[in-house]
């Protein structure tokens, strides 16, 4: 009878955590539907703007959204490699002082202007693409990465090829089809090789 009572209680406990959690509004995954959509084209003004300016951009909007994501996804990837193998002074162990003293500036230059979102909750994302590849590339880090990435050679053209398609829509430049299914084959290999 007691082992009875443990269990119930416990998936009692259980329902009771997340009904709480429920009421609190639990952070959920982000969900992005067509209301939404058309709720942030109405805010931006999308009626106003020339129909073809608006079609390149929108073109352009998709390969920025796969390269916002792959960017991510490396920083994500070097997060866990450093956390995972130095602890979480990963940050001040294996990053250099000229890395970290420039996202630390960006994030205090940031900080300075409360009205606007910051560009992220972790101090990783307060640096240049480039710098992605800084850490990478530091000889006490290889070996984290080195398993994965066998190549830092063939890291650096991939980052730094999807880092000049980046900039190039960022500053309202538009890509051929080449250079966005050049893009898409650099991910593939990526995943294919790191996860």
């Amino acid at each position: 009878m007691k082992n009875n009572d443990i269990l119930y209680s416990f998936a009692f406990k259980g329902l009771l955590t997340e009904e709480a959690l429920d009421k609190t509004a639990r952070l959920k995954k982000s969900k992005f539907g067509n209301e939404e959509l058309q709720k942030i084209k109405q805010s931006l003004c999308y009626e106003d703007f020339d129909e073809e300016l608006l079609i390149k951009a929108q073109k352009m909007a998709v390969v920025y959204t796969a390269i916002t994501a792959f960017e991510n996804t490396v920083r994500e990837f070097i997060s866990k490699k450093l956390l995972e193998n130095k602890g979480e002074n990963w940050w001040e162990i294996c990053v250099s002082e000229k890395i970290r003293n420039k996202a630390e500036s960006r994030r205090l230059e940031e900080s300075k202007i409360r009205w606007h979102t910051p560009r992220g909750d972790t101090i990783i994302n307060y640096t240049e693409f480039g710098d992605l590849l800084s850490i990478i590339r530091n000889a006490e880090n290889w070996t984290f990465f080195e398993p994965h990435i066998t190549s830092m050679e063939w890291a650096d053209q991939i980052i730094r090829t999807i880092e000049r398609s980046r900039n190039v829509i960022m500053h309202s430049g538009e890509l051929v089809n080449q250079d966005i299914e050049r893009i898409g084959m650099y991910i593939r290999d990526w995943f294919n090789q790191v996860g």
